[in-house]
Parts: C-alpha cells; sequence; structure tokens
C-alpha cells in the first residue's frame, strides 16, 4: 500500500479504538479498575523502597568502627595505621578522637549525670584515643574487623573494636532489612505486573469473544489481520492512558490524607513526609512511567490475546 492508504488504515484503527473504547465503557472500566489499582501498587512499591532506601541510609550512615588506641601508641604508629586503613577498599574515611577530645564528648553525653561527672574529674583522664572507620559498604564491614584482629594490628589496642557483641547483632539486622526491603519492592513490582497482564489479557480476550462474529465478517470481507488487531490494541492503549492518570491521582490523594491526618513518626521506618517530598519532586518521572507502564501492559496483553485468537480462528 502506498504512504497515503497506509495513513488511511492507520487513521480508521484509531477511530475505531476510541470507538471501541467508548462502546465498551463497562468492561473497560472492570479493566480499568484493576490496571489502576496494579499502577497504584506498583508505584507505592517504588515510593516505599525510596522511603525504606532513605531511612536504612540514615540509619547506616552512623555505622561506624571504633578503634580503642593503647596509650603507648606512638604518633607514627597511629598514623600509619591510619593511612593502612585508608587504603582499604571498604573504608571511606577515618576519623582520629585524642583522649582530650574523648573526655570533651564524655562530658556532653553525661551531661545530665553530675555522679560519672564527679568521679571522672577525680582522675587522670581514663579514656582512650580512638579511631573512627566509616565503610563504605556495611554489609561487608566484616572485612573490616578481619584486617584489625591482625596481631601486630591487635597490639595497638587498648579494647576490642565496637563491632562485636550487641552492637555486631544490631548493624548485621540493619544490613539484613536493607537487603530484604530491596529484594521485596522488586519482586512486588514484577508480581503485580504480571498478575495485571493477566487479568487485562482475560479482559481482551473477553471483549473479543464477544464481538467473535463480528471479526469473521471482517475476516470475509477481507480485512487484514493487523487492521483487525490494530483497534483492540489501540483500545488497550487509552485503557492504560486513563489508568496511569489515575494511579497518579489516587497517590496524590492518599498521600495529601495522610499528611493531614498521620504523624511524621506514626508509620514508623516508611517515613511519609519523606515519600511525599520524593513523590512531589518526581511527580513528572511518575506520571511518564505510569502512563508508559500502563500502554505497555495493555498493548502487550492485548497483542498477545489477539494473536491467540487469530492463530486460532485461522486454523479452523
Amino acid at each position: 500500500m502506498s504512504v497515503k492508504q497506509n495513513t488511511v488504515v492507520f487513521k480508521r484503527i484509531v477511530k475505531t479504538g476510541f470507538i471501541n473504547f467508548v462502546r465498551n465503557a463497562w468492561l473497560g472500566i472492570a479493566a480499568m479498575a484493576v490496571m489502576v489499582i496494579t499502577l497504584t501498587i506498583i508505584l507505592f512499591s517504588i515510593i516505599a523502597n525510596a522511603t525504606f532506601a532513605n531511612t536504612i541510609q540514615q540509619i547506616t550512615d552512623r555505622i561506624d568502627v571504633s578503634v580503642y588506641l593503647n596509650d603507648s601508641v606512638t604518633n607514627k604508629q597511629r598514623d600509619e595505621l591510619i593511612n593502612n586503613l585508608k587504603g582499604l577498599e571498604n573504608v571511606e574515611g577515618v576519623t582520629y578522637i585524642s583522649k582530650d577530645q574523648a573526655l570533651v564528648i564524655y562530658k556532653q553525653q553525661n551531661a545530665g549525670n553530675s555522679d560519672l561527672l564527679t568521679a571522672i574529674s577525680q582522675t587522670d583522664n581514663p579514656l582512650p584515643a580512638s579511631l573512627q572507620i566509616k565503610p563504605r559498604d556495611p554489609n561487608r564491614i566484616e572485612e573490616i574487623r578481619t584486617y584489625l584482629e591482625k596481631g601486630d594490628i591487635k597490639a595497638l589496642q587498648s579494647d576490642e573494636t565496637s563491632y562485636s557483641g550487641d552492637r555486631k547483632q544490631a548493624i548485621d539486622k540493619i544490613t539484613s532489612a536493607t537487603n530484604f526491603f530491596r529484594q521485596a519492592g522488586i519482586a512486588g513490582i514484577i508480581i503485580f505486573a504480571i498478575i495485571s497482564m493477566l487479568i487485562i489479557f482475560n479482559t481482551i480476550q473477553m471483549a473479543i469473544f464477544n464481538r467473535r462474529d463480528e471479526l469473521t465478517i471482517m475476516r470475509l470481507l477481507g480485512a487484514s489481520t493487523n487492521f483487525i488487531r490494530g483497534p483492540f490494541i489501540v483500545e488497550s492503549i487509552l485503557y492504560g492512558l486513563v489508568s496511569g492518570v489515575l494511579s497518579i491521582i489516587i497517590i496524590k490523594a492518599l498521600f495529601t490524607i495522610s499528611a493531614r491526618t498521620l504523624d511524621a513518626s506514626s508509620l514508623g521506618i516508611l517515613d511519609i513526609d519523606y515519600s511525599d517530598t520524593y513523590f512531589k519532586d518526581h511527580f513528572f518521572a511518575f506520571l511518564g512511567l505510569q502512563l508508559v507502564v500502563g500502554v505497555l501492559i495493555g498493548a502487550i496483553s492485548s497483542l498477545i490475546a489477539t494473536r491467540r485468537y487469530l492463530k486460532f480462528k485461522s486454523s479452523k
């Protein structure tokens, strides 16, 4: 066909798709309801995952390994240890805290306890100098501890590192939670996308089945496979576009309601203020994402459904 003929056919396919979209309003509402729920869940999963990641990042930013040095450690030994630690792959930075600085910090932390302040003021400073090691990846913090357990390095220390006992268990739980939320978020998005495609697939196939006589007549009149399939795909794309917009509106409404009725800390690890800000900052990106995902789910589901039906009919 010529370009002009192709243009005419394309316009007819799009027009028929819009007509079917309006004509099948009730069936379309059912399909869009499922897609809206799915897109809303997908978007909420993305925002929740980002919020979890931010909360956990704030926690892990405070994770460090403290190395308490013997008073006999010389400046040369200390500087050499700092340089060696900075050379480790998983070390982001090393901060040195002298005995005097440690005493100042101790007094600040116990400002409300006069007994402790009186006791420590009556003796020479018993607090050791220390190195605070910031890891790049808390999941690999054991590598730093292994290095610090070496004989010559261990000899410079006055006590166990802070990465031990209850603190070690707490850090390990935090890093495990980080991995869990990331994996759960990805798994949730994949699962709901598949469920949505299956439901839309069945909805479109039902629409095709209800119009089987009309499609048979179109076949007999010489309509091409693409001409028959096209309106269904256009119709599904419209489902996706409308569903994408509605899902954005729903998420926006939920954040507006929650901001008025819930405290920032009422949802625990899900920081509602951060979630709302994150949504606003990425609004147009999320809108585009919802439209694209909605169109893809609708178009792919419709394409598979029409291919399966037309293949079944042609085999008769």
